[in-house]
């Protein structure tokens, strides 16, 4: 595991244990090294976090603003030990349908999620190859509300376009097969999922995000079927947030991960590439 500064270890360093804030327990923030930025601590001071027992330094609390919250174990401090609780059975490709799996796009400020944002940069940049660079028509619904704009803004319109299509476990794969499938990626492997011989293009996208987007639940206040009786309102379902700005892609997400891709070497210059 890289270290804070992003460096991979060597055959002889010691590895960084990185957790959630959520997972850390018996440790106190050191009042006189928690220096940082307008919204949070960010580190600079060496180790914020304090065992309550021994009061030790044992890690590095980063929560700033532009941060993702994690908590950096020192590696000379901690000591690994079975916790004596069984693991539970790995994610699979089952576990895509439960509602629990699902990310939804907008956070609970009213913001996009940060995880969305960088998940829709990593598939824009396999759409791009896998269209050639060419216009992509979005199935109608959630993947075309969510992700329109900004397959608008870094695909080109006009002639050629290439059909997208939603395909995975649960759901049927659309017929005749469009010329992309947007799929999920394996919660554990990171491997993307294909119907069975198939060998067509596919943009494999974050398997918390394609779950919204195969298995969004309720949407609507409206019955499935019929109608509600005459004179009855409903004014317990509250209404969808709104972020003020369309959702767009990690702009480093989506240019790491596009000049990682061989395939984009083949590619004529287009507009995509001063998107």
């Amino acid at each position: 595991m890289p270290g804070r500064d992003g460096a991979g270890p060597g055959p002889f360093e010691i590895r960084w244990i990185v957790l959630a804030p959520g997972d850390s327990r018996s440790m106190g923030l050191i009042p006189d090294r928690c220096e940082g930025h307008c919204r949070g601590v960010d580190g600079r001071a060496g180790p914020n976090l304090a065992c309550r027992g021994c009061g030790r330094a044992v890690a590095t609390r980063m929560d700033d603003c532009g941060l993702w919250q994690t908590v950096w174990l020192e590696p000379a401090a901690v000591v690994r030990r079975p916790s004596g609780v069984p693991a539970g059975p790995p994610p699979d490709w089952d576990d895509l349908e439960r509602a629990e799996h699902r990310v939804p796009p907008v956070e609970a400020d009213g913001s996009w999620s940060r995880r969305w944002e960088a998940a829709v940069g990593v598939a824009l940049a396999h759409l791009t190859v896998a269209t050639g660079g060419r216009p992509a028509a979005l199935p109608a619904g959630p993947v075309a509300e969510l992700l329109g704009h900004a397959v608008g803004r870094y695909l080109p319109a006009g002639p050629g376009t290439r059909s997208v299509g939603l395909a995975g476990p649960g759901i049927r794969t659309p017929r005749p097969r469009p010329d992309v499938l947007l799929v999920p990626r394996h919660p554990r492997t990171g491997a993307s999922w294909r119907p069975p011989g198939d060998e067509g293009a596919v943009v494999p996208l974050d398997s918390g995000v394609w779950a919204y987007l195969a298995h969004p639940g309720e949407t609507s206040p409206l019955p499935a079927t019929g109608a509600l009786p005459a004179g009855v309102l409903r004014d317990d379902y509250p209404l969808p947030p709104h972020p003020w700005r369309p959702l767009m892609p990690h702009h480093r997400a989506f240019e790491d991960t596009l000049a990682d891709l061989p395939a984009v070497r083949t590619l004529r210059p287009r507009g995509f590439r001063d998107a």
